[in-house]
């Protein structure tokens, strides 16, 4: 009798725990709610970069090469895609130097010289022409190499999204402040906007180019004019998110 009447008793307990846990007033409560939305897209654009390096002990000779190969990628990146934009950047000279090894005991080390001279220059590509870009990045690389592809949107495509992606954002922001509403016990009109807050995910980094660096690439004896065939790209898509954090207040 006494553990039975010991089970009712825990048992009224915990049923009154639980009225009085569902009862819990929420009038005047602020909930703070983050959202999310985004929205994809076909890339429409790329950005190539071209590169070309030269070896020489000679240092104005590998310049020289340097110059007269990037003019002419230049001219056949123009011809192959009148429609792309052009930068040049990251024209590097660097020495290159013996290999270092050990001396006898007692010897002195002397100045060390370069014995070569390595120059290169990279050429950034932009162009929304993907159905022209293997033959384009083909006939460049009859001169120059490929050292890069970076698929992305044009901005005019991102603008255009802009809208698009707000509205996800704020549809979920809807949808999760009525779900909250619900396990409150309340009615989602007893729920009034406080604050919405667009910038709340404090993702305001962008991606950069890396800085240039020396490349290690073909021979400064590489043919001229070489036959390259059309390589195969995928231009995949990009996806556009948004946060939101809402500040929501019921009556």
């Amino acid at each position: 009798m006494t553990v039975m009447k010991s089970v009712l008793v825990a048992a009224a307990a915990t049923v009154a725990l639980s009225a009085q846990a569902q009862s819990l007033p929420t009038s005047g409560t602020l909930v703070v709610v983050p959202a999310f939305g985004e929205v994809k897209h076909v890339n429409d654009q790329v950005v190539a970069t071209l590169a070309v390096e030269e070896q020489d002990k000679d240092k104005a000779a590998a310049a020289s090469r340097v110059n007269q190969k990037m003019n002419k990628g230049i001219a056949i990146v123009k011809q192959a895609d009148p429609s792309a934009a052009l930068k040049s950047y990251g024209y590097y000279t660097y020495p290159v130097y013996p290999e270092e090894r050990p001396l006898p005991a007692g010897a002195v080390a002397k100045p060390r010289l370069p014995t070569a001279w390595r120059v290169g220059q990279y050429l950034e590509v932009t162009t929304a022409n993907l159905a022209s870009l293997p033959k384009t990045v083909s006939a460049a690389q009859g001169v120059l190499t490929l050292n890069g592809l970076n698929f992305g949107l044009k901005p005019e495509t991102i603008r255009l999204l802009d809208d698009q992606r707000i509205a996800a954002t704020y549809k979920n922001l809807n949808e999760r402040v009525a779900a909250i509403a619900k396990a409150m016990g309340r009615n989602v009109s007893d729920a009034v906007l406080d604050t919405v807050d667009f910038e709340g995910s404090g993702n305001y980094a962008t991606e950069s180019r890396p800085a240039a660096a020396p490349m290690m690439m073909r021979s400064a004896k590489m043919a001229e004019d070489s036959t390259v065939a059309e390589p195969s790209f995928e231009p995949g898509e990009t996806t556009l998110d948004m946060r939101v954090v809402g500040k929501v207040k019921f009556k």
